[in-house]
């Protein structure tokens, strides 16, 4: 199977990259199932990246539907070590303007039985996950945006996205909640790829994109689906953009990662108690261990 190591999941309004060259789709089955869609392998900036559209090209999954574990084990079968993840957010703070771009440290997790570990049926392991996102992933992304000087667009390095079930948006109440607590933006869908991606040792990190501000903000009302459309094909654009920059950083200069050893104190289980079947499915994440 052809090999990647850089990953990039595309939510909602980046469905593909144009950019992409030498394209070949891939047809994955792992442990946990078939991913969201066949994945995307093509060259970027001379380097090979996979490529997965998180609700589907013609998104048709919902947030609670995403098979995460499977998204996150087929990127680990391709190869990938480092993960970029494109999210559409709502800004929970004045000055977090639409079209303005994230990169969060810490998450709240709001989901419901949503299963966001790998681990289970014989084995447990406890990731450490204080500092949820590679702080050296995050500066890479960092630097590649604001190297590009986006026209109308400021960045936030840090914050801290609250990850929400959905599908419904938030109430008030619960979003002047999430405002008291600090945090910035708030989406659907990235607390459990990045557990999943620290447990697959794999270097994690989200790019934000904000779309509109959450229902706290007096002027929400005003907002139409066709303003956060055009928003998150705007997103999109410089979503690409700051996703090319940082491929090219990437392939110069790969940072080391926590992540990439973050399983060697974590699993609590005697391998040699571990259930022969979940050894097997498990084989990817467990062979430098076993």
């Amino acid at each position: 199977m052809a090999q990647a190591k850089i990953g990039i999941i595309g939510g909602s309004g980046l469905y593909k990259m144009d950019a992409l060259k030498d394209v070949e789709e891939v047809q994955i089955d792992t442990p946990f199932g078939p991913p969201s869609d066949a994945l995307i392998l093509g060259t970027l900036e001379g380097t090979r990246v996979a490529f997965l559209a998180r609700h589907g090209r013609n998104h048709t999954l919902l947030p609670s539907e995403l098979p995460f574990r499977a998204n996150i084990y087929a990127m680990k079968q391709l190869g990938v070590e480092y993960l970029i993840s494109a999210s559409a957010v709502g800004s929970l703070k004045e000055e977090v303007k639409p079209l303005d771009m994230v990169v969060p440290d810490q998450f709240i997790d709001r989901t419901r039985n949503r299963v966001s570990t790998f681990f289970g049926e014989g084995i447990v392991a406890h990731i450490a996950f204080g500092d949820p996102v590679c702080k050296n992933l995050a500066a890479v992304i960092t630097d590649a945006v604001a190297s590009l000087k986006l026209p109308d667009l400021t960045l936030y390095r840090g914050g801290t996205y609250v990850c929400m079930e959905g599908p419904a948006f938030s109430t008030k109440a619960e979003s002047r909640l999430y405002r008291s607590w600090g945090a910035t933006v708030i989406g659907m869908t990235n607390l459990p790829e990045a557990k999943l991606a620290r447990e697959a040792e794999i270097a994690y990190a989200t790019l934000a994109l904000v779309t509109d501000y959450d229902c706290w903000h007096p002027a929400h009302d005003s907002v139409t689906v066709e303003m956060v459309i055009a928003n998150l094909q705007r997103n999109g654009v410089n979503a690409q953009k700051a996703i090319q920059e940082t491929v090219r950083r990437l392939a110069e200069n790969p940072p080391p990662s926590e992540a990439h050893s973050a399983l060697k104190y974590a699993i609590v289980t005697p391998l040699d108690k571990v259930p022969t079947a979940t050894k097997e499915k498990l084989g990817l994440l467990l062979q430098k261990y076993l």
